[in-house]
């Protein structure tokens, strides 16, 4: 007999709600569940697969462990005395940095991967973390620490109400939306269109996204930063900065008006291949609006400025007065924030706070490059010893970082690796133990790092649609075994990682003053706690605490997990509102808005006004049925469209002599691919384009499917030495490339 159950996607940023229809315990159907109070009912591709991502034969479900060079089935009491006696091994002999940590982008599309990889890196002192951020958003991390003093504060565009929206490197009809969490993107594009809004979107490559426009500028790559401070600059020059309501919260607007004067909309044209009278009519056009937000993603982030171009993303938004009012780009505010602290002077935002070992590039946000993972392992210097282990969360840093070639064989080289991962994968295989999660439909949902990027503030949680099968192991239990193995207290109950924070939680609550608890006692807060789990348990915790919440019986209608169970479909808290300045936390007080590690590196972006690159670049693309290496190891989410082909303009091609599906050989500054040729005038000529996440043809995965079209590794084509300095962040798009005709394939 089959049922129904409720989920929250996790399969890209969207978080779309779910109705599953189970058959015993297997997902056989999903649709949009229209009762949701933030998706209303829509779903893309992904979400209807989501039955066969969650019981794609290939996961694994039980650990290995690796035995005379073989990874082998082992019980979970193996594995975890494999993971304690070669971690601490390692941090015994060598010291703490000697482990690194890998987060991969799926940890925060995870309850687990968001509660207990802070409490990971803490235990164990490392200084040795990458993460995905470094191949997609730390500029915007970067940016938004050194305005706001915060780095996870975001402003996202009001989608739902502005008049104009102005997107740079960002296709959202493929992607969902990314750091601007928006189920149903297409429609609100659309809607924003029926109300007479205008939509400008500034891509090399006519996306889906850009085709939607009332103006698609094809840009040259990488010149992001250039094209926003002529924009920047027009509106100074023309009188066009209105900053309003903003104006008590802003320093450095002067300061700000010297910095762009060398950025005209004539002294950019050529390196952005963009007419200055274009220009300048973005220019007037943005400030003319009502209402009116900028919007910046991953193509703006993964380019040699992607600090400077996001910062000017917001740089734009303020001197047109729309950051922090409706229609413009808001601070949203989630359920799980932590108590709001009035506003004033804070701490501030610190780059470069150590660096890593071997080329020097400084930490950001707690993090080094993953660019400099290979050599970190592979590089002996006098400073300090190489990444000896490795913990690898839900990360497959093979296809995601620059030069996988060289990480794939650094990776061998380990002493210890230990992955939590569903798959064996091109990193897994390497692992000494390997640790698997169970399948979406068997774990809980909320999205903590999401909904701090929403477009709606709403709340919204998931018990698993599924039991637990026999066997499995709960992510949330696995990585709390994980931290006590690491951190020297292996054997101890797993609840004690849950015990421990809510106790430094509730201890750090009753002592503030602004807290709604303070004076109480941490114990009893604790015994108050509901859930049938640690993580229920922190979950409530952190609603009762938080914005919204019940401050443990001081707000009676106020949140709980109590209230929010009652409410399956979710609880909406409301359209995104002006908050300024409580958001911020500079030393000032104000947003900063000439920082000066901006102020430093803008000597580099003056130089590109006199550098371009001759030939061909290249850029990546999404598509609408992936999202990075997740899922191209299932049917229905690969063939048609989603496929991995170079994308080379007509002219270009004619230049070169490819035909339309013909072999070409495509070389970077870090090797070599040959892939098959898609001649199409949806990029500009000059520009080609390859989809990331591909290139499953190592050998030792277990991922039968997508071995049967693995496409290629565009990394492959970088060598890891193009990066953003201030961010750390690698150079993606904009990439000088050669091609050459090859045999047929």
């Amino acid at each position: 007999m089959s049922r129904t159950a409720l989920r929250i996607c996790p399969l890209c940023e969207a978080t779309c709600g779910l109705t599953l229809t189970v058959e015993g315990t297997r997902v056989t159907g999903a649709r949009g569940d229209r009762d949701d109070v933030f998706s209303k009912g829509f779903i893309c591709p992904k979400g209807a697969s989501f039955g066969a991502v969650d019981g794609d034969p290939d996961r694994l479900r039980t650990p290995l462990v690796r035995r005379d060079g073989e990874l082998s089935e082992a019980t979970w009491e193996e594995a975890f005395d494999a993971v304690a006696a070669g971690i601490r091994g390692v941090v015994d002999r060598h010291g703490a940095n000697s482990v690194g940590v890998v987060l991969g982008n799926p940890n925060v599309h995870t309850m687990a991967g968001a509660l207990y990889p802070p409490v990971l890196l803490a235990g164990l002192g490392t200084r040795s973390v990458f993460t995905a951020s470094t191949v997609d958003q730390m500029p915007k991390h970067v940016s938004s620490g050194l305005l706001y003093g915060d780095a996870n504060a975001i402003p996202v565009p009001d989608l739902d109400h502005t008049d104009h929206l102005l997107l740079i490197g960002a296709n959202p009809l493929e992607s969902n939306g990314s750091l601007c969490t928006a189920p149903d993107f297409p429609g609100k594009l659309k809607a924003l269109k029926a109300r007479g809004g205008t939509l400008t979107v500034i891509d090399p490559r006519r996306t889906r996204t850009a085709k939607l426009a009332d103006r698609h500028i094809a840009i040259r790559p990488g010149a992001d930063a250039l094209l926003l401070a002529a924009v920047a600059y027009v509106l100074f020059e023309q009188d066009l900065v209105d900053t309003g309501e903003l104006t008590a919260h802003l320093q450095g607007l002067d300061e700000l008006r010297a910095a762009v004067q060398d950025f005209t909309p004539e002294a950019v044209a050529d390196a952005c291949d963009v007419d200055a009278g274009v220009t300048r009519a973005l220019a007037r056009e943005l400030a003319a609006a009502p209402t009116a937000a900028v919007y910046g993603r991953i193509g703006s982030c993964t380019v040699p400025h992607g600090t400077l171009a996001s910062w000017l993303v917001d740089v734009l938004n303020i001197l047109t007065g729309n950051l922090d009012r409706p229609g413009g780009a808001l601070f949203p505010q989630a359920a799980t924030d932590r108590t709001p602290r009035p506003a004033g002077p804070s701490h501030g935002f610190a780059l470069g706070r150590w660096h890593s070992r071997v080329s020097r590039h400084p930490e950001a946000k707690g993090e080094l490059p993953l660019s400099a993972l290979a050599e970190e392992i592979d590089t002996a210097t006098a400073e300090g010893e190489p990444v000896r282990a490795l913990i690898a969360v839900a990360a497959n840093p093979v296809l995601s970082a620059p030069d996988g070639d060289r990480l794939d064989k650094a990776l061998g080289s380990l002493d210890f690796m230990v992955s939590v991962d569903p798959y064996l994968n091109e990193t897994s295989r390497h692992a000494h133990v390997v640790l698997p999660p169970p399948p979406p439909s068997q774990s809980p949902h909320h999205d903590f790092a999401f909904n701090t990027l929403a477009v709606r503030n709403q709340v919204r949680y998931t018990r698993p649609a599924v039991p637990l099968e026999p066997g499995r192991m709960a992510e949330t239990e696995i990585l709390a075994r994980l931290i006590l193995a690491a951190t020297g207290m292996h054997g101890a109950d797993p609840s004690a990682v849950d015990d421990l924070v809510i106790g430094q939680t509730l201890g750090k609550a009753v002592k503030d003053a602004y807290s709604p608890v303070h004076g109480r006692e941490p114990g009893e807060l604790a015994a108050e706690l509901a859930g049938d789990t640690g993580p229920e348990r922190r979950l409530d915790m952190m609603l009762r605490l938080g914005p919204y919440g019940d401050g443990f019986g001081v707000r009676p209608d106020g949140l709980s997990l109590t209230e929010l169970l009652a409410h399956p479909h979710g609880i909406d808290l409301g359209p995104l509102r002006s908050r300024l300045p409580q958001p911020l936390k500079t030393r000032s007080g104000k947003v900063e808005l000439l920082p000066q590690p901006l102020a430093d590196d803008l000597p580099r972006l003056r130089e590109a006004l006199r550098h371009q690159v001759d030939g061909l670049v290249l850029v990546g693309r999404r598509h609408l049925r992936s999202n990075n290496s997740w899922m191209h190891n299932v049917p229905a989410l690969t063939g048609g469209t989603n496929r991995c082909t170079l994308q080379i303009h007509p002219e270009d091609a004619e230049r070169l002599g490819l035909k339309d599906g013909a072999a070409v050989r495509v070389k970077g500054a870090g090797g070599e691919v040959v892939t098959e040729a898609e001649v199409t005038d949806g990029v500009r000529p000059g520009v080609v384009s390859l989809p990331h996440g591909w290139g499953h043809n190592r050998p030792g995965t277990r991922l039968n499917h997508a071995l049967k079209d693995p496409g290629v590794n565009v990394n492959q084509l970088l060598d890891g030495s193009l990066l953003d300095p201030l961010s750390g962040n690698a150079v993606l798009n904009g990439i000088p490339i050669k091609l050459a005709a090859v045999a047929a394939l």
